[in-house]
């Protein structure tokens, strides 16, 4: 069953163009800190010379998956919110293809090295907070209950 977190607007559409030889992770990071979207939704397509992607093992682990190459972004969505310390937290899967068409996909970990451009849309969420707290069970910083983040539950 599904839990409401929050209810808000789309407040802001912002569009960004990263950079060759950006991390794409923090790039994201400070494309949303510059704008003063702290909740909201990611999407990113582009290129990537090297891809740093975390898979989940569960318990909290991750299994990382390092490419090397001319890689295409054929897709990239995920999720602004607030951590348990007021921190911006992006979590965002990415599906990255080689040139022979392979895919690869997993979390978005830092080390993902954009080339030669990736181009990244946020959609902000205006009137309500996402907000993230550790969980004891799977040691993650999941997306809080809306009574837990102060926003209107749906």
């Amino acid at each position: 069953m599904a839990v409401s977190l929050a209810e808000g607007r789309v407040g802001r559409l912002l569009f960004f163009r990263v950079r060759e030889g950006a991390d794409l992770l923090a790039a994201i990071k400070e494309a949303a800190e510059g704008a003063g979207v702290h909740s909201g939704l990611l999407a990113c397509i582009g290129a990537l010379r090297k891809a740093r992607l975390g898979f989940y093992l569960g318990e909290g682990r991750y299994k990382t998956i390092e490419l090397d190459g001319a890689l295409e972004i054929a897709s990239c969505l995920g999720n602004l919110s607030e951590g348990p310390e007021g921190e911006l937290v992006v979590h965002a899967h990415i599906t990255v293809c080689d040139s022979e068409g392979r895919a690869f996909g997993g979390h978005v970990l830092e080390g993902c090295v954009v080339s030669p451009t990736a181009e990244l849309a946020l959609l902000e969420l205006s009137g309500a907070r996402l907000v993230r707290r550790l969980d004891a069970a799977t040691g993650l910083k999941l997306l809080a209950p809306a009574e837990a983040s102060g926003s209107k539950a749906a």
